[in-house]
C-alpha cells in the first residue's frame, strides 16, 4: 500500500455506518412482524423504542444517565490516570519493574467484577462502591497498554535525550511519554467500555437510579425491551464517550503521521 494513500472519504464512512445500521434494524423489525423472531425473547426495535420513550416521559432517561455517567467518568479518569501512572514509573525503572510486573500480572487474571459485591460492603449503596468497581477495571488496561508503549521506545531516543542533557524527568515526559501517546489512547478507548461494565454491574447488584438499575428492573420483569432498551443507552453512551476521547487523542498526537 502506497505510504500516501487517499484516506476514505469521511461522508461516504458514514453513510455506510449508517446504511448498514439501518438495514440491520428493519430486518430485525422485519423478523418480529413477520413472527421469524419470538419478541418475548428478543424485542422489537419498535418495542424498544417505546420502552426508551416511556422512560422519557417519566424523566428516567436523562437522570439514570446523568448517574451512570458520574461514576463511569470518575473510574474511567481516576483509573486511567492511576494506570498511566504505574505504567511509567514501573516501564522506566527496571528494578521497580521486575519486582512489581509479575504481581499486577497475576492481580489482572483476577475476575475483577466479582470484587464488585465487596465494594457494596465497603462502601454501601454510595456512587463510590460503583466508581470502585469501574476504577479496577480500567486500572490494569491502562496500566498494561502504557507499559508496553513506555518499554517499545527506541532505546537510540532516550540515549540521545541523555547525551543531551535531559534529566529523568525530562526523558518521561518529552520522550517516553509523547513516545507512548498512541497506546495510551488506544487504552483509554477501549477502557471506556470496561469503565461502563464495572459502574453497571455496581448498579445491577444494588442501587436505585442508573442505566444498569433500569436494566435490572426490567429484566425481573421479563420485559426485554427495557434490556435491550437500557443496552442501546449504553451503546449511545459508550459511542460519544470514544468519540470525546478520539478528538483529545488528535489534539495531543496532531505531530504524528496519520496511520494507512
Amino acid at each position: 500500500m502506497s505510504v500516501h494513500a487517499k484516506p476514505p472519504n469521511k461522508l461516504v464512512v458514514l453513510a455506510a455506518q449508517i446504511a448498514l445500521t439501518f438495514g440491520f434494524l428493519a430486518a430485525w423489525q422485519w423478523g418480529a412482524n413477520t413472527g421469524h423472531i419470538d419478541t418475548f425473547f428478543f424485542a422489537s426495535p419498535m418495542q424498544i423504542g417505546a420502552s426508551i420513550a416511556k422512560w422519557w416521559s417519566h424523566n428516567y432517561v436523562i437522570n439514570d444517565i446523568a448517574v451512570t455517567m458520574e461514576e463511569t467518568l470518575l473510574g474511567l479518569v481516576i483509573g486511567g490516570f492511576a494506570g498511566i501512572a504505574l505504567g511509567v514509573i514501573l516501564a522506566s525503572n527496571r528494578w521497580l519493574g521486575a519486582i512489581f510486573e509479575p504481581l499486577l500480572v497475576v492481580l489482572n487474571a483476577m475476575p475483577r467484577v466479582t470484587l464488585v459485591p465487596l465494594f457494596i460492603l465497603w462502601f454501601g449503596f454510595t456512587i463510590w462502591s460503583k466508581v470502585m468497581g469501574a476504577i479496577v477495571l480500567v486500572l490494569f488496561v491502562v496500566f498494561f497498554a502504557t507499559y508496553a508503549g513506555i518499554k517499545d521506545v527506541d532505546p537510540a531516543l532516550v540515549a540521545s535525550a541523555r547525551v543531551l542533557g535531559a534529566k529523568p524527568i525530562d526523558v518521561v515526559r518529552h520522550v517516553l511519554v509523547p513516545s507512548a501517546l498512541t497506546w495510551i489512547f488506544a487504552s483509554l478507548r477501549s477502557a471506556v467500555g470496561f469503565a461502563l461494565i464495572g459502574a453497571v454491574v455496581a448498579e445491577y447488584l444494588g442501587a436505585n437510579a442508573g442505566v444498569g438499575y433500569r436494566i435490572q428492573a426490567s429484566e425481573s420483569q421479563l420485559d426485554t425491551s427495557g434490556v435491550f432498551g437500557g443496552l442501546a443507552i449504553l451503546m449511545a453512551l459508550v459511542f460519544l464517550v470514544d468519540t470525546g476521547i478520539r478528538a483529545i487523542q488528535r489534539r495531543f498526537i496532531n505531530w504524528k503521521p496519520a496511520a494507512l
